[in-house]
């Protein structure tokens, strides 16, 4: 029996957004040290790009890159 979408675990619910939260944000940039406490405003921050998954394909199937 098969169990309905409703009832799934918290973490199989969880996906990629591809907008981020400020405090989000200011994480990443620190990270790339392009944010610094106290100089730098929390308004008019800078885009930072998401990084998606990308889907692993199945070992079995191939892409048919030759077709005429």
């Amino acid at each position: 029996m098969s169990l309905h979408k409703s009832l799934r675990s918290g973490d199989a619910l969880k996906r990629q957004r591809s907008v981020l939260k400020r405090t989000e944000r200011i994480e990443i940039l620190r990270k790339e040290k392009r944010f610094k406490d106290g100089e730098t405003s929390v308004f008019g921050l800078p885009k930072v790009r998401t990084v998606f998954r990308v889907r692993k394909t199945k070992p079995g199937a191939k892409k048919d890159e030759d077709d005429d």
